[in-house]
């Protein structure tokens, strides 16, 4: 892939189609301060006219927000929109020859009959990307000028059992997994809604899409299987949570066979050993662990002899769930240091 440089400032122009929300404003922040882009326009539609100061004091930025009109001045976009704008915008950026990273769920599953399953949306068979997890496919992203996002539910579970899935081959069975995972309220975005308030949500926590969420078959389709023909079983249960960001994943998986722990622990260090944003803790990792980070940490906490596994994992929803997670992989298609803007 070869993405052009601005040729006035010997940077890469990046502007932001949905920057007004939590990780449009999360891009926004990273980018100021990356030193290899120049942060071009900031598009939002209902914020549209307002300074970026205004709506977000703490970043410090001078630029107004502005209605996306099918503009392709800068050499890459990151799209932060609602789940199903991407699929209208994305076509002519590519046409354009542009570079494209997408953080909603529009281009993630290769099955369309899952994608309308899941997210009650039509799209076309050919409207696909490369999946953007870093850790997983980092030479197809490396190759790719177009990435689609992980969820960020997805992201905290998918690397929380990936290692038993790709970790060594024909190493053991992986029968069952159950997923627990709290969200912090930041997960349902800026949009106000009452049952999101904070009268509603303080000292509360509930569960909501058991069974459905959307992010069900993205996990399923990385792991190797499909959400409607599952090679193992396999439960998700999300919550959300009175906190503001943070994902908490408790996963119980069940192995067709006794293991100790020490060696689960080998192996997931030595699957993520050139894994610059996920550390394999000895002690209980907690959201506090990597607030404001682009981590993930896991721990594995339970092993017994009946094949049955405790694993927990940690990430901020808004960075390594969404705009951090998604630099790090701009940074891969550049061609320099995955870590480079986000330690």
């Amino acid at each position: 892939m070869t993405v052009s440089v601005t040729e006035s400032s010997n940077k890469y122009s990046v502007s932001i189609i949905g920057a007004s929300g939590y990780s449009g404003a999360e891009l926004t922040r990273l980018l100021l301060h990356h030193p290899l882009v120049q942060l071009g326009e900031l598009y939002a539609f209902s914020q549209a006219g307002n300074s970026v100061a205004e709506l977000y004091p703490a970043l410090s930025c001078d630029k107004v927000y502005k209605p996306y009109g099918g503009e392709t001045e800068s050499d890459i976009y990151f799209l932060a929109l609602p789940h199903g704008e991407a699929l209208q915008l994305v076509p002519a950026l590519l046409q354009a020859g542009k570079t494209v990273i997408d953080l909603s769920g529009d281009f993630r599953l290769k099955s369309t009959a899952e994608h309308e399953q899941f997210y009650n949306q039509a799209k076309l068979p050919d409207a696909l990307m490369t999946y953007g997890m870093p850790e997983l496919f980092h030479d197809e992203i490396k190759s790719s000028r177009a990435i689609s996002n992980p969820g960020c539910f997805a992201t905290s579970i998918i690397l929380g059992v990936a290692p038993l899935f790709l970790g060594i081959e024909r190493w053991k069975k992986v029968l069952a997994i159950n997923c627990t995972s709290t969200s912090g309220l930041s997960g349902a975005g800026r949009s106000g809604k009452t049952e999101l308030s904070f009268s509603e949500m303080s000292e509360n926590i509930r569960a909501y899409k058991v069974g459905v969420h959307q992010h069900t078959p993205e996990i399923m389709q990385a792991l190797g299987t499909s959400a409607t023909s599952p090679s193992f079983d396999f439960s998700f249960t999300p919550m959300i949570g009175a906190l503001v960001r943070g994902i908490y994943s408790v996963l119980n998986v069940h192995l067709d066979s006794p293991t100790e722990i020490d060696e689960i622990k080998q192996l997931y260090r030595e699957f993520y050993r050139n894994a610059p944003f996920v550390r394999v803790r000895d002690s209980m990792t907690e959201v506090k662990h990597v607030y404001r980070t682009n981590y993930c940490d896991i721990h594995i906490a339970h092993a017994t002899a009946s094949g049955s596994l405790v694993i927990v994992s940690a990430i901020d929803n808004l960075l390594k769930g969404a705009a951090g997670q998604a630099i790090q992989n701009m940074n891969i298609m550049l061609g320099i240091d995955e870590t480079t803007g986000l330690l």
